[in-house]
């Protein structure tokens, strides 16, 4: 009993870690994208990335 209440616990921590990190954004895709473009404002693609990678997409867009 015991160890199944520490490795539950252990288990919802990563949960509660993973949600604002990785469900929130997806389950609020609109409002995500919108703060990903106010963070982004301003920003020259060409002038961060370093040379011979792949330019910046969205992570949520359709392939």
């Amino acid at each position: 009993m015991r160890t199944t209440l520490i490795f539950g616990g252990f288990v919802s921590l990563i949960g509660t870690a993973f949600y604002p990190i990785y469900f929130r954004p997806l389950m609020r895709l609109e409002e995500y994208q919108k703060e990903q473009a106010i963070n982004r404002a301003g920003i020259v693609q060409e002038d961060v990335q370093p040379p011979g990678l792949k330019v910046w997409s969205d992570p949520f867009g359709r392939k």
